[in-house]
């Protein structure tokens, strides 16, 4: 810390960050007790920038033994006359007494300090001053921070069994992550009902959801008028606002461009006891399925002043009644869970013989939700427009386990798409910049000259999910995210348009770009 202030790179950090908060007002100047304006960005330090280990370093870099003998000289002495430890003013001995400072301290000071205009002593840099700052930051501004993604799915282990007369081997592999979440969910089914316009996604199997008979009826006449093709029935001039689908022989009444449909959806589902975390607002507890129940919590609720604390803690004080005659109390609810799940594993009967359903298919239970995403795929389809293939952690091992690539490039092949590169965490992708005019296609990405261009163009993926991507720039250390602050420290959210014309690099252990596009 003392080196960093003598040789004026405490502030080298800040320089480096200063253009891209001062445009966005992040920044202010005050005087300070000399009358020099001091220029501060708000809520920063350069703890939030990854480069401050490498500033760090270098410090380190130009210290020598001398140094560290001075300073601890300086810092603790014990007084001989009295053993009291004394804190000294680091940046001058003009307290200290005389018969306290060795030869060697004295020694150092003349050699490797100099007193500056206001008398203060300071090391002497190791390069001359203007030169070592110019220096520390144009390497700064031409780091790269590199992470290591996530990319290995599992181990081959050696499994050993005892044996009469020796030992078993097994090669296993073994996931190198959590396969799924710990909430094994049940599954219903259940009517759901919504509003939808009617386009070219209503085909036939659509049109049977539609609720109105009359309307179902008009539907699929005009769809198999048109050869079962919803495009050409529905969409163009043949949209219902263009080319209304009459119900009646006399023109009176159509179908409207919006109708209700109903379908038999699977939802799943777990237990939760009730309290107050659980159910902290109205938004949880109309996750209850059963619909008695979720209005009796509601009433609890509504009773308490919307305060949940007071309103689920003691339960077997004041307990929840379903049937007080009875002394039946609620004190765990079924609620609504995940959208989609997995199944672990197949009903049986007591026998042990396996459940079917009416298709003759064994009836699967036990549901859970997949862990996070391994990897997003990215192709581009037949259009020539982005798609992707979303693919969990679970399904990865599972390929793998099948001796069936973890990246599967052929997907939809046969349909035209094209694999471009998957998106893991903590892997790299330059960005386009409309605002700079930079272009990650028309620049060499692995000349190091170019680092210092790449540097604010360049980040991380933070999280994965379906056509929803935060990327985080590499040299954040934090992943906080302040509005004012998007597109530059992260970029949140953001789906298929947005990533049209990144490239893909990796960065080794020394911060180098040493491939462009997928590997």
């Amino acid at each position: 810390d003392r080196l960093r202030e003598d040789w004026q790179l405490v502030d080298v950090m800040k320089e480096l960050n200063w253009d891209k908060y001062d445009r966005l007002g992040l920044t202010e100047t005050y005087p300070d007790k000399d009358g020099r304006t001091v220029r501060k960005i708000k809520d920063w330090t350069k703890r939030n920038d990854h480069r401050h280990h490498a500033m760090d370093a270098l410090t380190i870099a130009f210290t020598k033994r001398s140094y560290i003998q001075y300073l601890n000289n300086l810092n603790a002495r014990i007084r001989k006359d009295s053993g009291e430890i004394v804190q000294l003013n680091l940046f001058a001995l003009d307290d200290v007494p005389e018969k306290d400072i060795s030869k060697d301290v004295m020694g150092i000071e003349r050699t490797q300090l100099y007193r500056d205009s206001k008398g203060k002593l300071k090391f002497i840099p190791p390069i001359p001053l203007d030169l070592l700052r110019a220096e520390a930051k144009k390497h700064l501004e031409n780091t790269l921070v590199s992470i290591k993604a996530k990319n290995k799915v599992v181990t081959r282990n050696v499994n050993i069994t005892k044996k009469k007369g020796g030992e078993n081997r097994k090669v296993q592999l073994t996931p190198r992550g959590q396969l799924h979440n710990e909430t094994i969910y049940g599954s219903i089914r259940r009517y759901s009902q919504k509003e939808e316009k009617i386009g070219s996604d209503f085909n036939a199997g659509k049109i049977k959801t539609v609720a109105k008979p009359l309307y179902r009826k008009a539907l699929e006449q005009r769809l198999e008028f048109y050869g079962n093709d919803p495009k050409k029935a529905f969409t163009g001039k043949n949209s219902l606002e263009k080319n209304p689908l009459f119900t009646d022989e006399m023109h009176t009444a159509c179908v409207p461009s919006k109708v209700r449909t109903c379908t038999l959806d699977t939802i799943y589902t777990t237990r939760k006891e009730i309290t107050p975390q659980n159910f902290k607002d109205k938004k949880a507890i109309e996750k209850v399925i059963d619909k008695q129940i979720r209005e009796l919590l509601l009433k609890r609720l509504d009773d308490f002043d919307g305060n949940a604390g007071k309103a689920f803690s003691n339960l077997d004080e004041n307990p929840i009644w379903l049937n007080e005659e009875k002394g039946i109390s609620v004190k765990r609810v079924t609620v609504t869970g995940i959208s989609t799940a997995v199944p672990l594993h197949d009903k049986h009967d007591n026998l042990g013989n396996p459940i079917l359903d009416k298709s003759g298919k064994n009836l699967p239970t036990d549901f859970i939700s997949t862990a996070n995403n391994h990897h997003i795929a990215i192709f581009r389809d037949a259009e020539g427009n982005l798609q992707e293939e979303a693919v969990s952690f679970f399904d990865a091992v599972e390929r793998k386990n099948q001796g069936l690539p973890v990246i599967n490039r052929e997907f939809r092949k046969d349909d035209g798409w094209e694999f471009l590169f998957t998106m893991k965490q903590n892997e790299y992708f330059v960005f386009p910049n409309p605002d700079t005019g930079f272009d990650p296609n028309e620049i060499d990405l692995m000349n190091p000259e170019n680092y210092a261009l790449i540097s604010p163009n360049l980040f991380r993926v933070q999280k994965l999910a379906t056509k929803n991507y935060c990327f985080r720039h590499h040299l954040e250390t934090n992943v906080n995210e302040n509005k004012k602050l998007i597109n530059i420290t992260y970029k949140p959210q953001i789906g298929l348009k947005s990533i049209e014309g990144i490239v893909k690099v990796r960065i080794d252990h020394l911060g180098q770009i040493v491939h462009v596009g997928e590997y």
